[in-house]
């Protein structure tokens, strides 16, 4: 519905972001802090560009500037391109990340950490400073990344809750901000260098005491009503999610499945040692059970020219983002929870409601045998209980009532 003056009165006392519609938003922080946002989507990716404050700008106002946008992309142009060339401020964060990632990715050689360079800046800078000029980022800017509270962290701050992320992510900036320095984007110091700038800001990590803190998880009785929910949602990522709860595996190796892993007749997920996680041992690769409702989840999924992922993500050839599980959660709502948790989840439900033992919900969350003497005798991956215990969290999961039986 569109905004008028008149209702913008009242929506002033009522925190929150209202839409006029064709991408211009009211966005209300308090009553001393109202401004207008257009949003737009340019090259798969999601942008909110501030239009000015209420104060300022009137209603017509905002809408005058939400349609020359409009144009302006109608005409190929991104408008906060347009807006930063014309201040003469350069290439933001964002690129700049984007181009470092660019153009060192074929020399990682750590599988992991090369995704996670681009994703955990996603998820924790692209947010507060992927938009500013590279050129003016400073000590408050690094700061504000560490600092900022989240509530899917319980609303402790980046730095005290995430502690190895967080260290990480620290020296993922630092080197962006070399990269700029060096192409003659900034100058002066690095503000994210740790010694004699953040460590006179920050807890040092070796003296932190952050609280342990478990992936929130979903508590099994809810989770019938919730896969409801995400099964009518059509995204790529609402489906993936909902195969990683199907088969409680980790993120990273639902995210990099590729169709050659698949053999849907024989109903196995084949997946490679280097993505089963860092707790299997050995160098096999690890065979997943697929339940009737994976294996039709799967034949539903659309194929990509050229593109050998199962979940295909928003660039032609490439498939989803580490974070774009995460991100469907945050679409929902559901800001207690974590793609992690649905195997707490999973394995909450098989300890309490089932009488499956113990070592075979292990086995289907792909944890390695703790005991050594154990783990020297069991050569198997009980495949063939496996398959019958994901077959009844399947059917659990679409909520039919006699799911919980016994192996």
């Amino acid at each position: 519905m569109a905004l008028s003056v008149k209702g913008i009165e009242k929506l002033k006392r009522q925190p929150g972001r209202y839409s006029d519609g064709h991408g211009l938003y009211l966005q209300v922080r308090s009553m001393a802090n109202v401004s207008w946002l257009f949003r737009y989507e340019r090259g798969g990716r999601e942008h909110y560009m501030g239009l000015g404050p209420l104060h300022t700008f009137g209603l017509a106002d905002a809408r005058e500037r939400a349609r020359i946008c409009r144009q302006q992309l109608a005409d190929g142009i991104d408008p906060l391109d347009a807006r930063r060339k014309a201040a003469g401020l350069g290439k933001t964060f964002e690129e700049c990340a984007t181009e470092l990632f660019e153009g060192t990715e074929k020399r990682w050689t750590n599988e992991k950490h090369r995704q996670q360079f681009l994703s955990t800046l996603k998820a924790y800078v692209f947010p507060i400073i992927g938009n500013r000029p590279i050129a003016t980022i400073g000590v408050p800017d690094i700061l504000q990344v560490c600092e900022k509270k989240w509530p899917k962290h319980g609303g402790a701050r980046f730095w005290d809750a995430r502690p190895e992320t967080a260290k990480r992510v620290l020296n993922r900036i630092e080197k962006v901000l070399a990269w700029a320095t060096v192409r003659g984007l900034r100058t002066g110091d690095n503000p994210a260098r740790w010694k004699g700038f953040l460590s006179t800001q920050l807890q040092p990590r070796n003296k932190a005491f952050a609280p342990v803190r478990h992936h929130a998880a979903l508590p099994y009785g809810d989770l019938p009503a919730f896969m409801t929910d995400l099964h009518q949602r059509p995204a790529i990522s609402a489906r993936a999610l909902e195969f990683t709860i199907l088969t409680a595996a980790r993120t990273g190796a639902v995210i990099g499945a590729t169709w050659e892993e698949i053999d849907l007749e024989e109903k196995i997920w084949t997946v490679p040692s280097d993505r089963a996680g860092t707790k299997i041992t050995g160098i096999k690769s690890r065979r997943v059970p697929l339940s009737p409702p994976a294996v039709n989840l799967l034949r539903s999924l659309p194929r990509e020219d050229g593109n050998p992922h199962v979940f295909i993500g928003p660039k032609q050839g490439g498939g989803l983002s580490n974070a774009a599980m995460a991100a469907t959660l945050e679409r929902m709502g559901r800001h207690d929870i974590t793609v992690h948790g649905f195997r707490s989840c999973f394995k909450d439900w098989v300890s309490e409601r089932t009488s499956y033992p113990n070592h075979v919900s292990e086995a289907a969350l792909w944890h390695a045998v703790a005991d050594k003497v154990e783990a020297a005798y069991r050569r198997g991956d009980l495949f063939d209980k496996r398959r019958r215990l994901m077959a009844d969290w399947a059917r659990y999961c679409a909520g039919v009532a006699n799911a919980e039986k016994a192996a």
